[in-house]
């Protein structure tokens, strides 16, 4: 491998608390460590092929570590594998420009590229890997769903928002003697949902891999009216399903690489309680986008920016075409075709995520103590 001399950092799909956190980590080992210069491109690969970038420096970066989102912007629409082009007739149409992003390394200098992402951005870096361009990956999700690592940063500041905004609802579901909805995300894995609602003292939790029974859910407002507890919070992930039901689709969005955007089970599910318990009200509330932002946690700062120092290391010691991970304590990494699959270019093939074990440690813990699963 050639001398690397200049990087570029892209942050692509959905932000995150401890983006910042990563950027600070690779900017300052490549700066102090390697004497590297660092560019990050904008608006994660759209920046790629729009030649579209700001230079990283120490000045640059300093103070940004506590900071939720990514001062790089983001974008979970853009693969250049297979990208939206305006024809000479005016009409779109989907084109491999990848080599067209190549070109602009090479113009600018840069040797190789550190991308961090989920699943469909470490797709496109596999496959920008493949054409022999030196990346590493990071994994970024809040969902903790990848397996190749331990745990994601972000995961750890959603799951504090949600464990607050479950502590804040509780007071009004007391006072008011209400039942109460809270949506959360997740998409097809129950994590932030189980460690969430574990935390934030849910009485039902229900995740996608528990098809839920509506009628469960009643039988657990009445134990705890009988017991003289005349409140219940519920905590549901996005992708839960009822028994012998489907997911709950909010929309499609065709130009995204994951065009299924789940959402409403936490109003549907109200709309069919509200007319089950009538010595109750029946109230809603979806966490949304809150669980993406704010201040990033400590975790999730520290974590961040080991992922970030370690992709440096990687990098510059010939580990291109591998991701960091975190393993236990240790961060070590594995090979990119080991996370996103082998499937071909453009496709993000992941495996199937890191899922909730129904008869593993955290369920059986909660049900312990008396939470219900409605199964």
């Amino acid at each position: 491998m050639e001398k690397i001399r200049k990087i570029g950092i892209i942050t692509g799909g959905g932000d995150c608390s401890g983006l910042n956190a990563v950027i600070n980590g690779i900017t300052k080992t490549a700066v102090k460590k390697y004497a590297l210069e660092v560019i990050g491109f904008t608006r994660g690969y759209a920046g790629l092929y729009r030649n579209d970038y700001r230079p990283l420096g120490l000045k640059t970066v300093s103070g940004i570590m506590h900071e939720g989102g990514t001062i790089l912007k983001s974008s979970n629409k853009d693969n250049l594998f297979n990208f939206p082009v305006v024809n000479k007739e005016g009409k779109v149409e989907y084109k491999d420009v990848s080599d067209e992003a190549i070109k602009h390394l090479e113009y600018l200098g840069v040797d190789a590229l550190i991308v961090i992402g989920g699943d469909g951005t470490l797709t496109s870096a596999r496959d920008f890997s493949r054409k022999g361009l030196p990346v590493v990956g990071v994994p970024k999700t809040i969902d903790n769903d990848l397996p190749a690592t331990d745990v994601t940063f972000g995961y750890n500041t959603s799951l504090e928002t949600i464990t607050d905004a479950l502590d804040k609802i509780h007071t009004t579901a007391y006072s008011h003697d209400r039942v109460m909805v809270v949506e959360v995300m997740g998409r097809h894995s129950g994590w932030l949902a189980l460690e969430g609602g574990l935390a934030g003292s849910a009485d039902v939790i229900l995740i996608p891999e528990i098809p839920y029974d509506i009628n469960k859910i009643l039988d657990k407002v009445k134990q705890r009216d009988a017991f003289g507890r005349n409140f219940t919070i519920i905590v549901v992930s996005e992708g839960a399903k009822p028994k012998d039901g489907e997911v709950t689709v909010k929309k499609h969005v065709e130009d995204s690489a994951d065009s299924v955007r789940l959402g409403g089970v936490g109003q549907k599910l109200t709309d069919q309680l509200e007319k089950l318990i009538p010595n109750h009200e029946v109230r809603h509330t979806n966490l949304a986008y809150i669980q993406r932002g704010g201040i990033t946690s400590q975790f999730d700062r520290a974590l961040g920016l080991l992922f970030g120092v370690n992709a440096v290391d990687l990098l510059m010691n010939g580990g291109e075409g591998r991701m960091v991970q975190l393993r236990g304590r240790k961060i070590t990494s594995i090979p990119l075709e080991d996370v996103v699959g082998s499937g071909e270019v453009g496709e993000t093939s992941t495996g199937g995520g890191k899922q909730v074990d129904p008869d593993g440690q955290y369920v059986q813990a909660a049900k312990s103590i008396g939470i219900s699963f409605a199964d």
